[in-house]
């Protein structure tokens, strides 16, 4: 006995989802990205899923404007749409409360390598170097500022010396 595409796949996905649902959270960082790229698979053929379910449902509706009892063939093609978004709907968040744990997961463990690495010497180290480069930095701009400023001042001197100078005879 054969089932149905949709069938089998709504029954794997049912099936990878329980089997997530129970390993543990603790899992390694490329495992766990693997793990949400499939799920983001999974996420996308049940969007697939759910457009042609709402393209069935629009075409439906468009059919039932032919007819004369035109409320209840709506009513109808409603009906048949709900049948087919509530299992896929159910998948989904289930499938999105897994994604969001992963990703929750991988963020946590991001952040410890960030914490990690800002708590290493060697990066205690550069960021010591870095201020004392700031600092000087700082220092020469204020000793340039100092020594234009003290220019600026020199400037009518220097101009009557230049004056003084280049008298021609």
């Amino acid at each position: 006995m054969t089932l149905p595409i949709s069938l089998r796949f709504r029954i794997f996905a049912l099936l990878f989802l329980a089997s997530c649902c129970f390993t543990p959270l603790t899992f390694a960082t490329p495992e766990e990205e693997a793990q949400l790229g499939s799920l983001n698979k999974i996420d996308q053929q049940l969007e697939l899923q759910r457009d042609w379910a709402k393209y069935r449902w629009e075409k439906a509706q468009n059919e039932c404007y032919t007819h004369y009892w035109v409320s209840y063939c709506l009513s109808g093609a409603r009906s048949d749409y709900r049948k087919a978004i509530d299992p896929i709907s159910t998948q989904q968040i289930a499938l999105h409360t897994e994604q969001r744990k992963i990703r929750e997961s991988l963020k946590d463990q991001k952040d410890a390598e960030k914490i990690a690495n800002r708590a290493s010497p060697e990066k205690a180290a550069e960021r010591a170097e870095n201020k004392q480069k700031y600092e000087q930095k700082q220092k020469d701009a204020a000793q340039r500022a100092a020594d234009l400023e003290q220019r600026r001042k020199d400037a009518p001197k220097r101009s009557q010396e230049n004056k003084a100078g280049t008298q021609l005879d």
